[in-house]
Formats: C-alpha cells, sequence, structure tokens
C-alpha cells in the first residue's frame, strides 16, 4: 500500500446537494461512465468524481495502481470541494474502489451503491480481464473492442445489431480507449478485497447486472452475502448499465439514496 498521496487526479464537480462521490470502472472514465445518467444524479447531489491515472485528464501512472490510493484521491477530492460526510457509487472496479473508501472513511460515509461490482474474480473472468490486457498491450485495440462489445453488452442488445454496426462502433470506441487502460485492468486482476468486507458499516445496494457476460451475476451476489446488511436489486442489463438500461439505473441509485436521507 503507497502512504503517499501522488499529484491530485483530476476531478469534476456537478450539481448540489448531499455528497455523492463516483468511481469509475477499468478502461472507462466519469465522463464514460455516469456521462449519461450525471445530470439526474446532480439535480439531487453534490457529485464528484476522479479520473484515474491514464484517463480522462490524469497523467498516466507511473507505479502500479492500488485500490487504496484510488481511495484516498476520491476522498480528497471530497476535501478539496468540501464535503465532510457523502455517498459512494461505485461501478465494476469502482465498486471495490468505493469499499475502500467506506474502510479507511467509514465515519462519512452515508451510503454505497455498487453496480456491477466485485471483491475477486472468477477463473473465467480473470481469463477475461488477461486478453483485454493482452489486447491492449499488442495495439490491437480494434479487435479489442470488438471482443468488449461480446464481454460487456447483453446478449439480446449484442443481437439486434447488425454484424456491420458493431463493427462501426468498435473503430469508434478503439480510438477511445483511455492510454491508462492496461494499468487500470492490471489493477483488476489483482483485486481480492474480501478479507475486509464484514467490517463495512454503511447503508449498502448491490445492483446485479443479471444479464452480465463480463461480471456474472453470480460474483455480485457474493459480494453482497459479504457485506453486513446489503440489499440487491436486479437490472436486467449487461456490462453497461449507462448504455442500456440509463434510466432505470438512475432511478435505482437515487431511489436508495434517498430513502437513506429520509431514515437519518
Amino acid at each position: 500500500m503507497t502512504n503517499a498521496i501522488p499529484a491530485p487526479y483530476a476531478h469534476t464537480v456537478h450539481g448540489s446537494g448531499p455528497g455523492l462521490l463516483l468511481a469509475h470502472g477499468a478502461g472507462g472514465g466519469i465522463a464514460a461512465n455516469f456521462g449519461s445518467i450525471m445530470d439526474g444524479l446532480a439535480a439531487l447531489h453534490t457529485v464528484i468524481g476522479v479520473d484515474y491515472p491514464g484517463s480522462g485528464t490524469t497523467p498516466a501512472p507511473a507505479a502500479p495502481l492500488e485500490l487504496d490510493d484510488l481511495a484516498d484521491q476520491l476522498v480528497a477530492a471530497a476535501d478539496a470541494e468540501g464535503l465532510d460526510t457523502f455517498a459512494v457509487c461505485g461501478y465494476s472496479l469502482g465498486g471495490a474502489v468505493a469499499l475502500r473508501v467506506a474502510a479507511r472513511h467509514p465515519q462519512r460515509i452515508t451510503a454505497l451503491v455498487l453496480s456491477a461490482a466485485f471483491a475477486r474474480l472468477d477463473t473465467r473472468t480473470e481469463l477475461a480481464a488477461a486478453i483485454w490486457q493482452q489486447l491492449y498491450d499488442a495495439g490491437q485495440h480494434l479487435i479489442l473492442a470488438q471482443y468488449l462489445a461480446q464481454l460487456t453488452l447483453s446478449a439480446p442488445v449484442l443481437n439486434s445489431l447488425t454484424p456491420a454496426q458493431v463493427h462501426a462502433a468498435a473503430e469508434q470506441a478503439a480510438s477511445q480507449l483511455p492510454p491508462g487502460t492496461s494499468d487500470q485492468v492490471g489493477l483488476v486482476r489483482r483485486t481480492d478485497i474480501r478479507d475486509g468486507l464484514a467490517a463495512i458499516t454503511a447503508p449498502t445496494l448491490v445492483v446485479v447486472t443479471t444479464d452480465d457476460p463480463l461480471i456474472p451475476a453470480a460474483l455480485q451476489y457474493e459480494l453482497a452475502a459479504a457485506i453486513p446488511g446489503a440489499q440487491t436489486t436486479e437490472l436486467a442489463t449487461g456490462h453497461l448499465p449507462f448504455l442500456e438500461q440509463p434510466k432505470q439505473w438512475l432511478e435505482t441509485i437515487t431511489g436508495f439514496l434517498a430513502k437513506q436521507y429520509d431514515t437519518r
């Protein structure tokens, strides 16, 4: 674990109201993963997100990424904006980041929402992540983008597209892969936070993406079962709820957070 926090990551702030921190997924960014629901979140919250090294305008990392560094950078962004307490919404790898925030700053957390999240990888998902990282490192970005379409979209959505449409979308996606992709996917492959889950005290909702080819529902339910008192809800989507079901995803997040404020 790295104790010294490097230069602050690039962060964005939207809206007003109770604090809400966002933690994005590997190979993504705040705009990419939360842009489709940002207006809805910001209508009710002061929303703060940081882009991990190699995403957005945050420089690429000089050393291997660590979950605790990402968590501390997110809290540092909240500090910079004067937020004492906050909920945290973590997507995919961001779920593990959110849980590290909760473990390191339990007195500041009002709630957690974890979507398409995991505490560890199974063999199938590790293999998928390894191929993802290897294709990126080999410069095979178009093939990687096509692979990610198969790996992240639910079968109904993928099959609603023609091969030509998938190829065109992959060409666009290949040109937008962040330079931090390999480092971030490498962190995914090293993530195992099972030992700390029993100590989580924040009200937690695990949003299970039931048609997810990348992070199977079983891993998401395993995560929820290990967090005391965690609730679960299902969303019929692949690994990209912001693309397939943005309205339902937004309503799920804001509905849970509103209930926490009502009971305080």
